[in-house]
């Protein structure tokens, strides 16, 4: 069984990286409770490059903790907290090789559609302190996925995550 293991916002804000000053919101911490999911977002979440991240097509970003011990043995960590990878949802249970673009998932009371995996940038090596992240994520087959908002509702950490649709090949 899948289920949603936490719900993570965060605002962007300006961070000093290698002598300039960069706008993101790839900080995202745990909620308590829950969560309202919006067409283009989570209460409380944003974006600091809209072009690269968020939108429509990119409402909600979901990463899973299978992924998280990978990473905790291969770099040898014991430091990340849900939201480390800039996730949305930290989730137990769905792999990216177990979801197609296309696929429909209900979680508490909203509906979401799997549109893309991730496509990484160089602030999710700034974020877990690893330079290397972004290509390392790329490489692995283990860089999450985003979510579209079919059905605007509301979600918390231990929600179900049940399938109840699948990608068409039209």
């Amino acid at each position: 069984m899948a289920r949603l293991l936490s719900v993570n916002v965060g605002l962007p804000r300006d961070i000093a990286w290698k002598n300039r000053t960069i706008r993101t919101g790839i900080w995202k911490n745990p909620v308590r409770g829950r969560c309202r999911v919006g067409r283009l977002n989570l209460d409380g979440d944003g974006q600091g490059d809209l072009g690269g991240h968020g939108g429509e097509q990119r409402a909600v970003f979901v990463y899973q903790i299978e992924a998280y011990r990978h990473w905790q043995m291969q770099l040898g960590r014991t430091d990340f907290v849900h939201g480390q990878f800039g996730e949305n949802f930290t989730i137990e249970g769905l792999s990216d090789d177990a979801v197609c673009i296309g696929d429909r998932y209900q979680i508490g009371s909203a509906v979401f559609e799997v549109t893309q995996p991730r496509v990484t940038c160089y602030r999710v090596g700034v974020r877990t302190n690893e330079p290397r992240m972004p290509a390392l994520l790329t490489s692995s087959g283990k860089p999450g996925f985003y979510f579209r908002v079919l059905n605007e509702g509301e979600v918390g950490a231990g929600d179900e995550i049940v399938k109840v649709g699948e990608a068409t090949s039209e």
